[in-house]
């Protein structure tokens, strides 16, 4: 007989079956703020949801079980499917039903995309992954306006809260997702260097058709049912072009899939290397547009590379409070001792940061009509983007820290806290690395009264707290001194702080603006999460993060 050698215990059991919104006091206040008048009944059903254990377990089996290229059928015949776990299926349309790709287009309720962000924050709590086609859906079908016909009979479908993933035409399918193909091996951001060639082929319904060549270096999401592409238009230069995967006469295009990238996360989605070998598309816009098209669309992937970093630090964080206070470690539990506490703290207040300009800035696309709507959007798309992508990584390796050893492990409470890790560094580098969005930020100061706006938006938290004031007030000097191509990180991530400090001076209790503002803004702090001031009143700032 087995001789019993100990008993567990103290191991923390895993964070499940709770309400994701409900317990993020930071994204119910946001929400007050930014859109007051907003029923949040669908997003607390979509907290619940994301905090089940059956959906956490779709998420785990979507990880552990990769998308796999098929480039042929048993026959030989060319096939270019990527097949998923059903699992990613599951997740992909509880995302859908959700509203959280095309639907706020179609104006349903007040502050459809603020719902929109919130849901994503929300939803990317249990899987990012899958939310990569359900962002290029998003950013993609407002540029389809550009061509009236193809919006006028796809429109409906990309705004459908039901998903299919059948590869079939359009019409047989009750909803449609859409991908984008910009970069190139030789290029990378650099679009303009793209070779690929388009030859005109003719009109038809969906206006002027043309025959594509050439290859994209990365195409995410290539299981989706249409996607805009750019490629070199003779006479014009770039230009945006509609290429679907089944042609209306119900043959596949011809895209072939040549590889999946293995990637070190973002694991459940597919992201590929495709070649056009004369495939079938139909242009979108004005020829030699495309760079500003796709800048256009551009806009709203960053905005949700902010939104999902702004998730994944909620969810690093409740995963390390839910571990601490199960825990214990010389004598009382890791909750309890001082300097995790001041970890936790910090920790959480860089969270509430996060989340409030990340709804922030989802409200600024709701009044694009208002001048300064426009030139806020503007200038805190490449910030925030910046910021809170850059803080992610570090964020999610000090989360890891508070459950030790078993934070680094991939089985590990279904191996959230690796994945999210592994997760963090994908919205740095989508949609612009750090230093293209710093770049951007010098052209989005040159679009307007940009000071104003933002004097504007400061105005309200003035006398709130000595550091913020004194931010604020130099601020316009900051600007006029740093607008340069060598100082632009250190100008975003200035901008940043002061707009997060004012954000929490209206949205959050007076002990989360504070600390905050006296240690991001004040220069009570160090050079590392767990080293705010005395003052700090951790015991309130952590209680406020707990989760369940």
């Amino acid at each position: 007989m087995a001789t019993a050698t100990h008993e567990v215990f103290n191991q923390p059991g895993p964070l499940q079956d709770y309400n994701v919104l409900q317990s993020h006091a930071a994204l119910l206040d946001a929400l007050k703020f930014n859109a007051p008048e907003l029923d949040t009944t669908a997003l607390h059903e979509l907290g619940a949801l994301a905090g089940s254990a059956r959906m956490q377990e779709h998420a785990r089996l979507a990880n552990l079980h990769a998308p796999v290229l098929q480039t042929h059928d048993p026959y030989g015949h060319r096939m270019d499917e990527v097949e998923f776990h059903p699992s990613y299926h599951v997740l992909m349309s509880a995302a859908v039903q959700a509203g959280l790709h095309g639907t706020p287009w179609g104006g349903d309720g007040p502050s459809p995309h603020v719902r929109r962000a919130a849901g994503f924050m929300i939803f990317t709590e249990l899987e990012p992954s899958v939310l990569c086609p359900i962002s290029m859906t998003y950013a993609a079908t407002p540029a389809l306006r550009e061509n009236a016909v193809i919006y006028g009979q796809w429109g409906p479908k990309l705004i459908s809260r039901k998903y299919d993933p059948a590869l079939a035409y359009y019409r047989d399918k009750p909803g449609v997702t859409m991908g984008m193909g910009m970069t190139e091996k030789q290029g990378g951001s650099d679009v303009r260097a793209n070779t690929t060639q388009a030859v005109p082929d003719g009109r038809d319904d969906w206006g002027e058709r043309y025959r594509i060549t050439g290859h994209k270096w990365f195409f995410s999401a290539p299981m989706s049912d249409s996607f805009l592409v750019l490629a070199q238009l003779h006479g014009a230069g770039l230009t945006c072009f509609f290429l679907p995967r089944v042609l209306p006469d119900g043959t596949r295009n011809d895209l072939a899939i040549m590889r999946l990238k293995d990637k070190l996360g973002d694991r459940a989605n597919a992201s590929s290397e495709v070649e056009f070998r004369d495939a079938l598309a139909w242009r979108v816009g004005e020829p030699g547009r495309g760079v500003a098209q796709i800048l256009e669309m551009g806009t709203r992937t960053r905005l949700d590379c902010a939104l999902g970093t702004s998730g994944l630090m909620h969810q690093a964080l409740s995963r390390a409070l839910d571990h601490v206070r199960q825990r214990k470690a010389f004598g009382k539990f890791l909750i309890e001792q001082p300097l995790m506490k001041n970890v936790l703290a910090d920790l959480a207040l860089e969270s509430e940061a996060a989340t409030a300009l990340a709804l922030r800035l989802a409200r600024a696309y709701e009044h694009q009509g208002r001048e300064g709507e426009r030139l806020l959007a503007r200038v805190l798309t490449p910030i925030s983007k910046f910021w809170i992508c850059k803080r992610g990584s570090a964020f999610g390796q000090e989360a890891m820290e508070c459950q030790g050893g078993n934070g680094y492990i991939e089985e590990q409470g279904h191996g959230v806290m690796a994945r999210v890790y592994r997760q963090m560094p994908v919205n740095s580098i989508w949609e612009g690395a750090g230093n293209i969005m710093a770049i951007d930020l010098l052209r989005a100061l040159r679009s307007g009264d940009v000071v104003s706006a933002l004097q504007n938006e400061l105005a309200p938290a003035r006398g709130v707290n000595a550091a913020l004031d004194r931010a604020a007030h130099a601020l316009p000097d900051r600007i006029a001194t740093l607008a340069t191509e060598t100082q632009a990180r250190r100008l975003a991530q200035d901008v940043a702080l002061v707009v997060q400090g004012a954000l929490l001076a209206q949205t959050a209790p007076s002990f989360v603006t504070e600390a905050f503002c006296n240690s991001r803004l004040g220069g009570d702090w160090g050079q590392t999460f767990g080293t705010l001031g005395e003052g700090a009143d951790l015991d309130a700032i952590v209680a406020r993060a707990m989760p369940g």
